[in-house]
């Protein structure tokens, strides 16, 4: 049997530059790419998994999307977020799994954030 594992995750944004340096606050390092003739694109691969930020076709949108990224201190990252446009939907606190952020990103994607213990 195989495992599964998620290898792609891919979003919509207005200006795919601006969304790839909001991700960059992140620690995610982007480079443009386009496959044949399709749009170009930025990509960041990381722990084997591609986060690909694609400008929108006609009528699409992938705003109701939540993603999440596991980064080493929420705190020092939401400043630089906040500082890029960042909504801060809820603040940093303890839970479970860390201490954990959601924030909407510039093109109303929900990003959860989370330190680990």
């Amino acid at each position: 049997m195989t495992t599964v594992q998620l290898n792609l995750v891919v979003i919509r944004a207005e200006d795919i530059d601006r969304a790839a340096k909001f991700y960059s606050i992140l620690g995610l390092e982007f480079h443009k790419h386009r496959h044949g003739t399709g749009p170009e694109h930025c990509a960041s691969e990381t722990g084997g998994i591609v986060f690909e930020i694609y400008p929108p076709k006609q009528g699409e949108s992938s705003a109701g999307t939540r993603i999440g990224f596991q980064i080493p201190s929420i705190d020092a990252v939401i400043a630089g977020l906040e500082a890029a446009g960042a909504r801060i939907i809820s603040p940093a606190t303890d839970s479970p799994w860390g201490r954990r952020a959601v924030i909407a990103d510039l093109d109303g994607h929900r990003v959860e954030l989370t330190e680990p213990h």
